[in-house]
């Protein structure tokens, strides 16, 4: 079992990372397009500045999953620095279950509410709303397996760097 959630976890922070990447790339290049329809060709472009809020959102909820799965995200870092054995065992725990309520309650109200605006559409564009607001179940979801394997096998690189 843990076999199996370390190769998912794996694949699925990996994909979450690049694909977050990707997204940033792409809107930098609408935020580029933003200016230069605007500023040069005096053409506003009315549809990336929607796009780019929405992409930001889906770049966010899947670039947490890699941060769930370094360890990089608010912890209680003096108390994980400061405790041993069974203590830091214990510490791990209550961060490792808080995270998990926190990722249930995003994926249960998220999945509601991508549910209640999908029959809503952009202002500037004919695409359903949901889209948008799937990012915080889907980014969720994924979170729940790095959480789960950060639990297992803890990557605490932030800790090693910390001043």
């Amino acid at each position: 079992m843990r076999a199996v959630l370390m190769r998912a976890d794996r694949l699925l922070t990996g994909l979450a990372l690049n694909l977050a990447c990707l997204l940033l790339a792409v809107i930098c290049v609408l935020g580029l397009w933003q200016v230069l329809a605007r500023f040069v060709f005096s053409q506003p472009s009315v549809w990336t500045e929607e796009s780019m809020r929405r992409l930001l959102i889906w770049c966010v909820m899947l670039g947490v999953v890699a941060a769930f799965r370094n360890g990089a995200l608010v912890s209680v870092d003096l108390m994980l620095r400061l405790s041993r054995g069974a203590w830091q065992r214990a510490v791990r725990t209550t961060i490792t279950a808080v995270s998990l309520a926190f990722l249930a309650v995003l994926i249960w109200y998220g999945s509601n509410l991508a549910w209640r605006v999908r029959f809503q559409t952009f202002a500037s564009m004919e695409l359903s709303m949901a889209w948008a607001y799937a990012a915080l179940p889907v980014g969720a979801a994924l979170a729940v397996v790095a959480v789960l394997a950060q639990h297992l096998d803890p990557r605490n690189t932030e800790l090693d760097n910390a001043q």
